[in-house]
């Protein structure tokens, strides 16, 4: 019934619908991380130098959900929930990140994305729509970029891309300081803090930091105090954007804008509407929407109103 509903509301201009869907759902209390169905296996799957922890789950056209920093795979069980009723769905936790190994280097996001496309070969999937938010997004974009033909459509959410866009201009705004938050004696400082830490990405992030509960706060505290784990996010994830940056642009003046369509998704409370601009430069089929009373952290804040457009867009844009 949900999806006949949409079905039959995306017969407007699709920009406009998810607009709309966006600014009339009520905002709804918040739950805790659950656990994914039963129906899902998890298995770590061999990559460069170390392994990913990657679930799987359901049949069907294929889609790929990737997580950002503050969050792990665990973040996407809502949507994963109702795909999994007619896709397979596949789930990483990033390279170093949740429960995936803790190599030392490799997190360059156009080897993270080899390395997944070298995953999707082992599961015998060979095109599929792809869902993200965060770092998940850089991945994301150096997935798309280096196999466009494999990926039939993106949904990104509420981050920009290493290099391109109005990255330069990004780096200056005092709220991404963490950029640069790396090394051994800021490790020394985070260690057993790790929810001090997280609180603070939460807080100042969030449209109201009592829409990410405690429970919610807690699960990833304690997946980000694991050995390794702030390392390799720091260290990892966050020291590789100067390198993303410049395979970026390489990548883009190879292939120019992405062929596939795309839906940009922004917090109202974060980037917004600037999220299809942002795109834009980048890809050459560009859909937006904004979800209202939300922050960076969408699927926290708002995850009924992001499920509800995610799944709407996937529908009307599956492989073709």
């Amino acid at each position: 019934m949900h999806r006949s509903f949409l079905s039959k509301t995306l017969r407007l201009p699709v920009a406009i619908t998810l607009m709309t869907l966006a600014a009339i759902v009520v905002p709804q209390a918040h739950g805790e991380v659950k656990p994914f169905a039963a129906g899902f296996r998890a298995e770590q799957m061999q990559v460069t130098g170390g392994t990913q922890y990657v679930r799987v789950g359901g049949r069907g056209p294929a889609v790929v959900l990737l997580h950002g920093f503050g969050d792990t795979g665990d973040m996407w069980e809502p949507l994963a929930t109702v795909l999994v009723k007619d896709h397979q769905v596949i789930v990483p936790d990033l390279r170093g990140m949740g429960l995936s190994s803790h190599p030392e280097a490799g997190y360059e996001k156009a080897a993270q994305a080899r390395d997944l496309a070298g995953i999707l070969d082992a599961l015998k999937v060979q095109r599929f729509q792809l869902v993200t938010h965060d770092i998940g997004n850089m991945v994301g974009y150096a997935l798309a970029a280096q196999f466009p033909s494999r990926v039939s459509s993106w949904v990104v959410m509420d981050a920009p891309l290493p290099g391109l866009g109005t990255w330069a201009a990004q780096l200056t705004n005092p709220k991404v300081w963490h950029f640069n938050f790396r090394g051994p004696d800021v490790e020394r400082l985070v260690a057993g803090r790790e929810r001090i830490l997280l609180d603070r990405f939460y807080n100042e992030l969030s449209a109201n930091p009592g829409g990410i509960d405690e429970q919610t706060r807690e699960h990833y505290a304690a997946l980000y105090a694991k050995p390794g784990a702030i390392h390799n996010a720091l260290g990892g994830q966050f020291a590789a954007f100067a390198r993303d940056a410049e395979e970026n642009k390489v990548l883009f003046a190879k292939g120019g804008k992405l062929p596939m369509p795309v839906l940009a998704i922004g917090g109202d409370h974060s980037y917004g509407p600037a999220m299809k601009t942002e795109l834009e430069s980048v890809a050459a089929h560009v859909d937006g929407a904004v979800i209202a009373n939300s922050g960076h952290w969408i699927m926290e804040e708002q995850p009924k109103q992001a499920v509800g457009v995610i799944i709407a867009y996937l529908g009307d844009h599956g492989a073709r």
